[in-house]
């Protein structure tokens, strides 16, 4: 299910590990000593970040991807301009639906963590099977190492407010984030009246050894009107096999909400869920392949515990050509903003990108 404001992003990925055989160095990432991937899933729903992530629900990315440590990429002394193109959609079973294509032309220099661009949006928005309506979104994107931190943005507005993300990560063993993000409420309500959401918070990876990792995330998400939700996520990642790129993971997450069912996205008092997921993640000719899958339980303050279902792929092609593609699908029976779980309830997203150096 998706939030409005950081699908978390998204988003996101924010549920990954990097324990196995690293492809050709000038494929993709080589593989770290610790076994998962760094924090953020998407910043906001549908739009991919920039740095290493997986699009995610709402509740569920930040934590469940804040692994120990950031897989880096064979630096390239220059990056030539490069124009890429994605689109998104997602839909669930009580008919919001969500779709958006963007193209973005950017430029950046790895060797000193720099980039800058400018990203263009359409969004179209179905909220409770009403009718569609589109939006204009325009964004700069940049990035910038201070040290051993780098600093992240994507910042910009669809016409009403200022829209988009930030964050600052570093690269030590103990790797730490914090983050601010912001977009639109997508139910009736929140287009109607004008509803955003801001989600601040940070995140920290606690490695044990190589084949075991705790992560911990804590944030504070204000919506329009007087309604702050608090919460808190973590996940316990065990690689089972680093050959073979397979762990097991134990994601845990809760939040509360200061004004219980202000507006009409979801907001009960307290929601809590804990999700046991198994995940594979592979190399092959320099493709990066992803599959995870969990069954689990969840509830809120007005309903009792039933069970929660997950499901997540992800591919992205080698980089070592000027043409580059990636990819991602996920399911999942926990909460969105537009709908309450619920026997039957369901939400799915999918995301597909092209790049093209010059």
């Amino acid at each position: 299910m998706r939030k409005s404001g950081r699908l978390l992003a998204a988003p996101a990925a924010l549920a990954a590990l990097t324990g196995l055989t690293p492809p050709p160095a000038e494929e993709a990432p080589a593989a770290p000593a610790a076994p998962v991937e760094p924090a953020q899933a998407e910043a906001l729903p549908g739009v991919a970040r920039s740095w290493p992530a997986a699009p995610e629900t709402e509740e569920t990315e930040k934590s469940e991807e804040a692994g120990a440590a950031a897989q880096t990429e064979e630096a390239e002394p220059r990056l030539p301009p490069a124009v890429s193109f994605e689109i998104f959609s997602s839909g669930d079973t009580e008919g919001t639906h969500v779709a958006r294509a963007a193209l973005e032309l950017g430029m950046g220099n790895s060797e000193d963590g720099r980039s800058v661009g400018v990203r263009v949006e359409r969004a179209h928005y179905n909220p409770s099977d009403r009718g569609w309506e589109s939006r204009e979104r325009v964004f700069l994107t940049g990035s910038e190492k201070l040290g051993s931190w780098q600093l992240r943005a994507r910042v910009g507005t669809d016409g009403d407010s200022v829209i988009g993300n930030l964050s600052i990560a570093d690269d030590s063993k103990f790797r730490k984030e914090a983050f601010v993000e912001r977009d639109i409420v997508e139910t009736r309500q929140g287009l109607d009246r004008g509803l955003y959401s801001t989600f601040a918070g940070a995140a920290v990876d606690l490695p044990a050894d190589d084949r075991n990792v705790f992560t911990a995330l804590a944030g504070v998400q204000a919506f329009t009107g007087d309604n702050v939700r608090l919460h808190l996520r973590g996940s316990y990642i065990h690689v089972l096999d680093p050959k073979l790129g397979l762990s097991a993971q134990l994601r845990g997450r809760w939040f509360r909400n200061s004004d219980p069912r202000e507006y009409d996205y979801y907001s009960p008092r307290w929601y809590a869920e804990v999700l046991p997921v198994v995940q594979m993640r592979r190399f092959t000719g320099g493709w990066e392949l992803v599959g995870a899958a969990g069954l689990g339980l969840q509830r809120d303050s007005t309903s009792d515990w039933r069970g929660s279902r997950y499901f997540h792929a992800r591919f992205r092609s080698p980089r070592r050509s000027s043409w580059s593609v990636n990819g991602a699908l996920t399911y999942t029976t926990a909460p969105s903003t537009s709908g309450a779980p619920g026997s039957g309830y369901s939400y799915g997203q999918l995301t597909l990108g092209v790049s093209k150096r010059f």
